[in-house]
């Protein structure tokens, strides 16, 4: 796995982050990974409007992880009233299983907790995702019990196929020596 790099993201990379998120989580193209959310929600999962705001706000970074020089994964980081936040974490499904979602959560752990100096880093999961609520919890998360209502009718998140969704808070203490 050593021949994995990452690098920040930059605008060139909207489309293929488009395409890299929307095949781990919509349609079926996800139903190859575990991380499909096509069974909860359908429409977009990113687009880029959205992405761009993020590439271009303080203390928000999207990392990208490459192999050969093609994109394998990616997540945002930011820094959100004292801590960090991840999200928009993606795995090609074709590279699923293979420790590179482990190695882009240390990345960015690392930056957040050596560049930004902050103490721990906070998620939203749509709660239930038990599935991937226990990979985050094997990986140091801890549920916080705090419950964030799901946004619907607006079709930047999705379009639920339940009515029943919500997010949960995950957080994780970090150390700077990490």
């Amino acid at each position: 796995m050593t021949d994995l790099t990452f690098r920040a993201a930059t605008a060139d990379d909207i489309p293929a982050l488009i395409e890299l998120v929307t095949s781990a989580y919509r349609g079926d193209a996800s139903r190859v990974g575990w991380t499909t959310e096509a069974d909860i929600l359908d429409g977009e999962r990113i687009d880029a409007e959205s992405i761009l705001v993020q590439l271009q706000r303080p203390r928000s970074v999207i990392l990208v992880a490459e192999r050969d020089g093609r994109m394998q994964a990616c997540c945002h980081i930011a820094d959100e009233d004292g801590h960090g936040y991840f999200g928009m974490f993606a795995v090609s499904p074709a590279a699923q299983g293979g420790g590179i979602g482990k190695r882009v959560m240390q990345e960015a752990e690392h930056h957040v907790a050596e560049q930004w100096q902050l103490p721990a880093m906070q998620m939203t999961v749509i709660d239930c995702r038990d599935e991937l609520i226990a990979f985050y919890e094997r990986r140091g998360y801890a549920r916080t019990g705090i419950k964030k209502p799901f946004p619907y009718g607006d079709e930047r998140f999705g379009i639920p196929r339940r009515d029943d969704l919500r997010f949960e808070v995950l957080e994780k203490p970090l150390d700077a020596r990490a």
